[in-house]
């Protein structure tokens, strides 16, 4: 088939930020073993993503102007910057020039014979509907950073400044949490993009696998370059 034989880069959807993307970040080229381009959507940013109203409409439009003018540059397929923009999977799917794949929270349909627990930036804005969105259950186990956190100073209040160790250091206290309070857990996913830094440390701390939003892309890019799963397939899951 003709996919088979492409082999342009992946395109991200950025949202306006201006918090240090180290390696591992989705917004880092290094995290990738494969091309990646990055186009920012100019007023859309946290606050746009991470909340439990978003002003749909707007985003959804930011969306497919910026996934066009990647595909026009030589996109062969799409994701986010923001777990949180799941919501707008089938959306952004219909409207895109090429295949999609907006969110780690894809995995979870995927890993369905797994007890899946879900570690993000903000549990209190993550809804069944952005669950729903991705064929994922409703009611999948979730625990967030906290509020205060310096997690959420730098990544949800767009700071300027990373403490790594600091953030390392919360997101494993969130993972161990995530796992007391849901002791049937047996794999744990990453909603955010700025968490596969920590990805390591988290599985050594609770001894359980972690899917992050790079091994999605990394499975949703072969499909696209010439797996046996076709672009769009695979974008659905």
């Amino acid at each position: 088939m003709a996919a088979a034989a492409m082999k342009g880069p992946l395109g991200i959807l950025m949202l306006d930020t201006r918090f240090p993307r180290i390696v591992g970040d989705i917004g880092n080229a290094q995290s990738f073993d494969f091309p990646v381009i990055f186009r920012r959507m100019e007023g859309i940013g946290s606050a746009d993503a991470v909340t439990a109203h978003p002003d749909r409409p707007r985003v959804l439009a930011a969306l497919e102007a910026n996934a066009r003018a990647l595909a026009s540059e030589g996109a062969i397929g799409l994701s986010t910057s923001c777990g949180f923009l799941a919501l707008y999977q089938d959306d952004l799917s219909a409207r895109s020039p090429v295949p999609v794949a907006t969110s780690a929270l894809l995995h979870i349909k995927r890993l369905g014979n797994k007890r899946v627990g879900v570690l993000t930036a903000s549990a209190r804005n993550l809804t069944p509907a952005h669950f729903a969105a991705v064929g994922a259950p409703t009611d999948t186990p979730v625990v967030g950073l906290p509020e205060d956190s310096s997690f959420a100073n730098t990544f949800i209040g767009n700071g300027t400044t990373l403490d790594r160790e600091q953030v390392e250091r919360e997101v494993v206290a969130a993972a161990r949490d995530l796992v007391a309070r849901h002791p049937g857990i047996d794999t744990i996913v990453f909603e955010c993009t700025n968490l596969p830094p920590y990805k390591k440390a988290v599985q050594d701390a609770v001894g359980l696998p972690v899917f992050d939003v790079l091994d999605l892309l990394k499975g949703f890019y072969d499909g696209l370059t010439g797996a046996a799963v076709g672009g769009r397939q695979a974008a659905a899951g």
